[in-house]
């Protein structure tokens, strides 16, 4: 095989391509001595941006809330670009819903935390993630919307 035909992935870049954090009830809520419930919720994306480099962006949003008071809400893309080539098509959604979010998951997982313990609160560590699992439950729930066939939605 020639080093041109060689299959290859290098991470180009990664940074920062979102960061929001709202406070809404401070300065009050710094003297609400209440434990607040942690939401997370986790969402991967990915482009092809020409040229055989790729976006894969991972979403994280933290809420901590209690009852219906919301301490904060934070949430951060953590974006990165890689250079993959020659890589056969049926790896390629796999490569980019697993293999691209876990090398962004520790970055994404530094960001919420620096940027809650800045906002006034303990940070939130965030626990590992099995983006396999999740990719397998995507691939799981789009098979069964196809099985399901097209259905139409009443417009209201």
């Amino acid at each position: 095989m020639s080093e041109q035909q060689q299959p290859s992935f290098n991470i180009e870049k990664i940074f920062v391509k979102d960061l929001s954090l709202e406070v809404p009830n401070a300065p009050q809520i710094f003297l609400d001595n209440q434990m607040p419930e942690i939401q997370i919720q986790l969402q991967t994306r990915a482009a092809d941006i020409g040229d055989g480099y790729y976006e894969s962006v991972l979403t994280v949003t933290v809420t901590a809330k209690h009852e219906e008071k919301t301490y904060f809400l934070v949430e951060a893309g953590q974006a990165g670009i890689f250079q993959i080539r020659n890589i056969p098509a049926q790896d390629m959604d796999p490569l980019l819903g697993i293999a691209c979010p876990n090398i962004l998951f520790p970055y994404v997982r530094e960001t919420i935390s620096d940027a809650v313990g800045r906002a006034g609160f303990p940070p939130v560590l965030l626990a590992p993630v099995n983006f396999e699992a999740m990719y397998q439950q995507r691939m799981m729930a789009e098979a069964q919307q196809k099985e399901q066939g097209p259905h139409e939605v009443p417009i209201q």
